[in-house]
């Protein structure tokens, strides 16, 4: 990226919890920031928030000309809008569907679309996609969440090779779980009887997994990083599980790793239990 005294930062999704702590952080380190969200409540500090909505090119072009207009350009992209929907896929409405990938793969797309093209006439740009270890590891009642981070984890690798000639460096990072009102605040498809049991103890465990996490600080720290790196890293994993289960899941043998994973999410609860490896039975 060439050198210029301040950047301009772009974060969608960055009314509350990983994208807000990422636009504040980025503030802090001296970048002028613009946050965007579909009902901003104001500035945050230094962070200027501006409406838009990530499921409309209207809004997103609106959104990206009026960051053109105030600062002249655009240096750092973060996307990290995005909402969860939660079911069996057999029983979740295909509207459902097509919402997840509307915000979490599509938005991102509109977004790249908007800004790119003054990056790449400008020969320098950062673009960091928040996608999930669920793109990674694959959880039961996510299919559609999981379905569309892993399509924003393979487009970003597409990028890194497209955009590299332009001086414009791609990273995806990949948190686990987070504090933040994803979960709670997740749409729930109709559970049937038929999937009750599975689903109920999932939520369950999912729910211990959310008080243990760290906040959303961590993943700014990660994303921090990598604006300033030189050359940062495709892929950064944050949180100490998804660490591991991305290594297990590399290394591991596939029917010994959905094994453990089954029973650590409790999907084989009246099944004896197979001792896993300390390192994942610590996260387990």
């Amino acid at each position: 990226m060439e050198e210029r005294k301040v950047l301009t930062a772009l974060v969608t999704g960055a009314s509350g919890g990983i994208g807000k702590a990422i636009s504040e952080r980025l503030a802090e380190d001296g970048l002028v920031v613009f946050g965007a969200s579909r009902a901003p409540a104001g500035d945050h500090g230094a962070v200027h928030m501006l409406a838009m909505d990530v499921r409309s090119d209207e809004s997103v072009r609106g959104c990206v000309r009026k960051v053109m207009d105030i600062a002249g350009r655009i240096d750092v992209l973060v996307n990290n809008a995005g909402s969860l929907s939660v079911g069996a896929v057999e029983e979740m409405p295909i509207e459902f569907a097509r919402a997840q990938f509307e915000t979490n793969f599509f938005g991102s797309v509109r977004m790249l679309k908007a800004v790119v093209p003054g990056m790449r006439e400008r020969g320098s740009g950062r673009i960091v996609n928040l996608t999930s270890l669920a793109g990674i590891v694959p959880l039961p009642f996510w299919g559609f969440y999981n379905a569309s981070k892993a399509a924003l984890e393979s487009l970003t690798e597409t990028l890194r090779f497209e955009l590299a000639p332009f001086g414009i460096h791609v990273s995806a990072v990949e948190p686990g779980a987070i504090r933040t009102r994803l979960y709670s605040a997740a749409a729930a498809s109709a559970s049937s009887p038929a999937y009750a049991p599975w689903r109920r103890r999932f939520e369950e465990r999912m729910k211990e997994f959310e008080l243990a996490a760290p906040g959303p600080e961590v993943v700014a720290d990660v994303v921090a990083a990598l604006v300033r790196a030189r050359r940062p890293p495709l892929r950064t994993t944050v949180t100490k599980e998804a660490m591991l289960f991305t290594s297990f899941k590399r290394w591991a043998p596939a029917s010994v790793f959905e094994s453990l994973l089954r029973k650590g999410f409790r999907l084989d609860a009246d099944r004896p239990r197979r001792e896993a490896p300390d390192a994942i039975r610590a996260v387990l």
